[in-house]
């Protein structure tokens, strides 16, 4: 059982995610949903990004890390902390604070990523990326580029691409969703939570 902090993406806290949740609850693993929105929901993501930055990324990933703080209930520093996972801009946000959190115990990517900053170095953190093939966001020059720095930070690093599918493919209540694409997307992600016990 992991303990996992799921962050959603620019549109807010959909349906999907919090399906998502319950498909990990389901699977046994302790989960917790951080609403950095306060329940605002976004149609498109020019809007999600327009509330983002009213609110403020540090403050964004401030509220993040108040959710692994709630999850694992402020154990000892030896304690295994949280993987943290996220869709789109969730998964940048929760990119960039396993990044900094030495006890991150994985990092679950669907949809997005986030930049690595020079000096990044984690030990062997386990991280799974899924993402479209091709993607606006998440293009194969920049996947490629972000594979290789996260290497060199020390993650242990494994890619996903599906072709054809939209960018939100995972979210069945959107136009990118692609059944089949995130039907195997969760089957992956789920055997690599299995694999961090």
């Amino acid at each position: 059982m992991a303990d996992i902090v799921l962050v959603h993406s620019a549109l807010g806290l959909r349906p999907a995610v919090t399906e998502a949740a319950e498909r990990l609850r389901a699977a046994g693993h302790r989960v917790e949903v951080p609403d950095l929105f306060e329940g605002r929901i976004s149609q498109t993501a020019e809007e999600g990004r327009e509330v983002a930055d009213a609110i403020g990324h540090e403050e964004l990933l401030r509220r993040v890390v108040a959710a692994s703080a709630r999850l694992t209930g402020g154990d000892a520093a030896d304690a295994p902390g949280p993987v943290y996972a996220g869709f789109s801009l969730g998964a940048a946000l929760a990119q960039t604070v396993a990044m900094n959190d030495t006890r991150a115990r994985g990092l679950l990517l669907l949809h997005g990523t986030a930049d690595i900053a020079e000096e990044a170095a984690v030990d062997d953190l386990p991280v799974q990326l899924h993402v479209a093939d091709p993607d606006p966001f998440e293009t194969h020059d920049w996947v490629s580029t972000w594979y290789l720095g996260m290497r060199r930070s020390g993650a242990d690093v494994e890619v996903f691409r599906y072709q054809g599918a939209g960018h939100l493919f995972t979210d069945p209540g959107l136009p990118d969703h692609d059944a089949e694409a995130a039907d195997r997307a969760w089957r992956l992600a789920l055997a690599f939570l299995d694999e961090l016990d």
